[in-house]
């Protein structure tokens, strides 16, 4: 005898789906969202009879699609000329899932899950574009801005590369200002407040801490710089993020950054027991004084400048003045 407390009645409804859609995140764009109704495809491109339009000269006539297969949306490249990516890979046809991020010309989509199955138009993006046109009006052109909150730096930094995109990545936080300069999807240099001293690398580095701020892909910049940074983005990305989780395992134990630091006057230790390097550091705290300069002034790597730091300061050839 069947259990009929075992399933519940049949209710004779489908399960609906989630509301899915797309949000620009950066370029002309921003702010404008697009929802994908079950059953419905959306063809992206610059030609004026499609569900999206992007009127840009990296979006080509018939650029993509995105539409459902059964229970699962796909993305599927025209065969534009600039390519269609997903999470940083060139695709030609891919699923997607909600936090996906899709680069189309200078635009970056994320696929998110709408509280309301509301249905944004064309007129919806076309008002969006005039707005933030009219509010850029006065500044320098520029063909991709958003938030690194919603893109994370290492995704836009991927993305920028596959992409094979030229130009200066202005990043702008609350205090502060860096810069990534690109030539064909390579990173060159990197500035941070226009500080002379701080070594290209190291500036990328610390760039890849910050989670909060805005970003501007502004044109190429002709200015020659000595050292360019000759390593590939995938590279830089695993040996930065790499760097970052080993500094911030040993960040509690460092002195705050604008900490005063010095050579006790009674120098007990032998300074013949230090390596090149040690001394290096040592004498940076003796010309600075504190460690967010001795920092900046270092030739190592903040990791390996840290690692130091916290070894002479253990040993007592450095102490910290409260």
């Amino acid at each position: 005898m069947t259990d009929s407390l075992s399933k519940p009645p049949p209710t004779g409804l489908a399960p609906k789906r989630r509301p899915y859609g797309l949000r620009f995140i950066s370029g002309k764009y921003t702010g404008g969202e697009f929802n994908m109704l079950p059953g419905n495809e959306i063809v992206v491109g610059r030609a004026n009879d499609l569900q999206m339009v992007l009127v840009e000269d990296m979006v080509s006539r018939r650029h993509a699609r995105i539409f459902w297969e059964g229970e699962q949306i796909q993305i599927e490249d025209l065969g534009s000329t600039n390519g269609t990516f997903v999470n940083g890979e060139k695709i030609k046809r891919a699923p997607l899932k909600e936090g996906d991020r899709i680069l189309i010309g200078t635009n970056i989509l994320k696929v998110i899950t709408l509280d309301t199955p509301a249905t944004p138009t064309q007129n919806n993006l076309e008002s969006v574009a005039a707005r933030r046109s009219g509010a850029q009006a006065q500044t320098t052109t520029r063909t991709m801005s958003g938030s690194i909150e919603e893109i994370p730096l290492p995704d836009l930094l991927q993305l920028l590369h596959t992409s094979k995109k030229n130009g200066v990545l202005v990043i702008r936080s609350e205090e502060d200002v860096g810069r990534i300069y690109f030539r064909k999807g390579q990173i060159y240099h990197c500035t941070i407040n226009d500080l002379e001293d701080l070594l290209a690398l190291k500036g990328l580095f610390r760039l890849l801490t910050w989670v909060k701020g805005i970003f501007d892909l502004e044109p190429p910049d002709e200015t020659k710089f000595p050292n360019e940074i000759d390593v590939s983005v995938p590279e830089l990305l695993m040996e930065g993020l790499r760097q970052i989780d080993e500094f911030n395992a040993i960040k509690d134990q460092l002195p705050d950054l604008r900490a005063q630091i010095a050579i006790p006057n009674l120098l007990f230790p032998a300074l013949r027991e230090l390596s090149p390097e040690q001394l290096d550091v040592l004498q940076l705290a003796h010309n600075y004084g504190t460690f967010g300069a001795v920092l900046n002034k270092s030739l190592a790597m903040d990791l390996d400048t840290a690692q130091i730091l916290l070894t002479l300061l253990k040993k007592k050839y450095l102490v910290v003045n409260a």
